[in-house]
């Protein structure tokens, strides 16, 4: 039956001719120019909405370095234009007025201690949670996922931190910011995609829980970690309303408390701000030009390999 339903197709189909063959052959010729402009007009519309989304966010920036040189009544006559004369005294007259050299080491202060704790305690608090150690764990995963959409209660944690003397303390203002919950959500997802099997080699080798966290699992989360470590110490470096309402002594001011001290209530020397602002945003935007291959890294494969756990955590589940 095949081999006759074969025959009638063919007979139905006709003799091939060499005509056919070459007219085939033509158009598929045709098709690559096609193909190789419609490749390049794609690449061209990528260009325009690169060329678009780099002016959008550079503009800014450009304009903010180029006020910084202007003089300020050079400013006041011309606020759009190039600086004439160029001078560079606002960078020097910003780093005194602000008192930067301390307020940078206090801002180091504030952004790597807290990111270092709140990364450490949130994989050993994900770990338990992500292999199930605790009865009724998705409700306290929960829990954490709806205390996230929770506002900050500032009100409260300043009466609370009057009450505990924590007010207008290096150390009561590293405690208040070092108990954040961030990256723990992705943390859950991240450790549920490493295989159990290496929880029972470590136990059978007789590894110790802290060690096996700091030198099984820390060590293949690194993707994670990098990611929400950058994340966090640029807004540990940029948050301003919590030492603006914490901390009243000008020597545990970070540079975004110093940097807000240069408007004053009737006249801004707009100049000097932007020196300011710029010697202030220098350190972040460095850290993003180092640091980018490692965050695209950490967001695109620790994402993956976080949603590959969650999968496989629920047919695990589904199996049993």
């Amino acid at each position: 039956m095949s081999g006759t339903t074969t025959m009638t197709a063919a007979a139905d189909q006709g003799p091939q001719t060499p005509g056919s063959s070459g007219a085939s052959g033509a158009k598929r010729a045709l098709d690559v120019p096609s193909r190789a402009s419609r490749l390049a007009r794609a690449s061209g519309r990528q260009l325009l909405c690169f060329v678009i989304a780099a002016f959008v966010f550079a503009a800014p920036l450009v304009y903010l370095f180029l006020q910084s040189f202007k003089t300020f009544t050079g400013f006041l006559q011309d606020p759009t234009g190039s600086p004439h004369p160029w001078t560079k005294q606002n960078f020097g007259g910003a780093w005194s007025a602000g008192d930067f050299g301390r307020e940078m080491i206090n801002s180091l202060i504030y952004a790597v201690i807290p990111v270092t704790i709140t990364l450490t305690l949130g994989v050993f608090l994900a770990f338990p949670i992500s292999r199930g150690w605790f009865r009724h764990s998705n409700v306290l995963y929960s829990f954490f996922i709806f205390s996230g959409f929770l506002p900050g209660g500032l009100i409260p944690l300043f009466i609370e931190a009057r009450a505990l003397h924590l007010y207008n303390s290096m150390p009561g203002y590293l405690l208040m910011v070092s108990l954040s919950g961030a990256g723990f959500f992705f943390f859950v997802g991240y450790i549920k995609g490493i295989p159990r099997e290496i929880d029972e080699a470590a136990a059978l080798d007789g590894c110790g829980y802290i060690r096996f966290i700091f030198r099984i699992i820390i060590p293949q989360m690194k993707p994670a970690l990098a990611t929400f470590a950058i994340f966090g110490f640029v807004g540990a470096w940029n948050n301003l309303i919590l030492p603006l309402v914490m901390l009243s002594d000008k020597t545990l001011w970070p540079v975004t408390r110093g940097l807000y001290s240069f408007f004053g209530e009737n006249t801004q020397d707009w100049p000097l701000i932007a020196a300011g602002t710029f010697i202030v945003a220098a350190p972040i935007l460095l850290l993003f030009i180092l640091l980018q291959r490692f965050l695209v890294e950490g967001v695109a494969g620790g994402a993956a390999f976080g949603t590959q756990g969650v999968a496989k955590a629920a047919a695990e589940q589904g199996d049993e």
